[in-house]
């Protein structure tokens, strides 16, 4: 495992400091806008459930901060979260979770790692409205890079030479038409899309499984680092944290999540795109599929996508034809950011889920029931109508607004 942050420094100029010259103060943890959303990703026993819990109570999750003892109890917090929480408000340094939190906030800013958090304004909005949203992806590379329009391309650790090249060249060909490709800087298909996007010229966008200064697998490290250099490094885990089998399918759902659509390249029936693939599903994204010969067992995760209702992909058109449904396709100048802007009609299947809704919350398997709707279908249609302005996304589901 490598880390990729001093080559990073290295090549934006950063230097120590200079022998004579003061130190720069130390973060403070209590002011900084990012110390409170860092803080809440550390506390202890604050699980989705309780996240969820508490956000059917409080404006946003950070406000549990501020919370005395029995509205914590009423909360549902246990000793567990509560003693860090108080000690949060006495400023108590001392406290392990506390002081968990200084250390990561002075680790990122002494690496040049750069924090965003749930209550970021560049913070994906796509991402706030996906399962389990995290409150605190740690960065390395260019932030302009988060409001471009993005496509994921994943596929088999594994993957033959005729995937490798279709990942390339599809990633070459959907950068230059304005989508930035995102990938999970895994071996294999992963890999070849962001070699294809940064090849081409264009940017790319990796999510990780460890901490960006435990960079794995550590045969991307050179590739990661043009990464960096060219485009953006994520993770949800601070640095210092090493690549667990656990972490990937949490990875998984932060590429989807910030995706328009996912594109499967080579998959067996056991691989982790797969996952990928059916979160994207739950989240309301487009799936799509590449097939490959019948006796290639890298080809069968891909037919099985197809049969469970996956768009087939032949060429770049076919991906764009799908996301045209939902979003005018973004501009083709290379390293821009995309403008993407959406249709002002809005389809019969928006217009159903709009009439069903009314102005007090409503959840999605109620709208499930009212509108007739799958799932996936339903969602495709939430976001759409929030991304106009038209509804929006409150505890215990959504309303409308418009």
């Amino acid at each position: 495992m490598s880390d990729v942050t001093p080559v990073l420094n290295a090549r934006k100029g950063v230097s120590p400091t200079p022998s004579g010259s003061p130190a720069p103060l130390p973060p403070d943890l209590f002011h900084c806008p990012e110390g409170a959303w860092l803080m809440t990703s550390c506390l202890p026993k604050f699980g989705i459930r309780r996240r969820q819990a508490a956000l059917m109570e409080l404006p946003e999750l950070i406000s549990i901060l501020s919370c005395d003892v029995p509205a914590l109890k009423a909360l549902g917090m246990t000793r567990e979260t509560i003693e860090p929480v108080q000690a949060w408000q006495r400023r108590d340094d001392s406290h392990p979770v506390v002081a968990q939190a200084r250390s990561i906030l002075e680790t990122c800013r002494a690496r040049g790692i750069w924090l965003l958090t749930a209550g970021d304004a560049d913070y994906p909005e796509a991402l706030h409205h996906i399962h389990d949203a995290p409150l605190v992806l740690y960065c390395l590379g260019d932030r302009r890079l988060l409001q471009r329009h993005q496509i994921g391309i994943v596929g088999s650790r594994n993957a033959t030479r005729v995937g490798l090249d279709h990942a390339r060249k599809f990633a070459a060909a959907l950068s230059e038409k304005g989508f930035l490709v995102t990938s999970g800087l895994a071996l294999g298909i992963d890999g070849a899309a962001h070699a294809g996007a940064l090849d081409a010229g264009h940017h790319t966008l990796a999510v990780i499984g460890s901490g960006l200064d435990r960079l794995y697998p550590s045969q991307h490290r050179a590739l990661a680092e043009r990464i960096t250099c060219q485009g953006l490094l994520m993770s949800e885990y601070p640095p210092g944290v090493k690549a667990r089998a656990a972490h990937f399918p949490q990875r998984n759902r932060i590429i989807s999540g910030m995706s328009r659509g996912v594109l499967v390249v080579e998959a067996s029936l056991r691989s982790g795109s797969l996952i990928t693939a059916r979160l994207a599903l739950e989240q309301g994204r487009e799936v799509f599929a590449i097939p490959g010969s019948v006796h290639s067992p890298v080809a069968r995760g891909c037919h099985h996508l197809i049969k469970q209702g996956a768009r087939l992909v032949e060429t770049v058109d076919d991906v764009l034809e799908e996301l045209e449904a939902w979003w005018t396709p973004p501009g083709a100048t290379a390293g821009a950011p995309a403008q993407a802007s959406l249709t002002v009609d809005l389809e019969p299947r928006e217009i159903a889920v709009l009439e069903a809704l009314g102005y007090d919350p409503q959840s999605t398997d109620q709208l499930c029931s009212e509108t007739g709707l799958p799932a996936d279908q339903l969602m495709q249609s939430l976001l759409l109508l929030e991304l106009q302005g038209l509804i929006s996304s409150v505890p215990g589901g959504f309303q409308r607004i418009a």
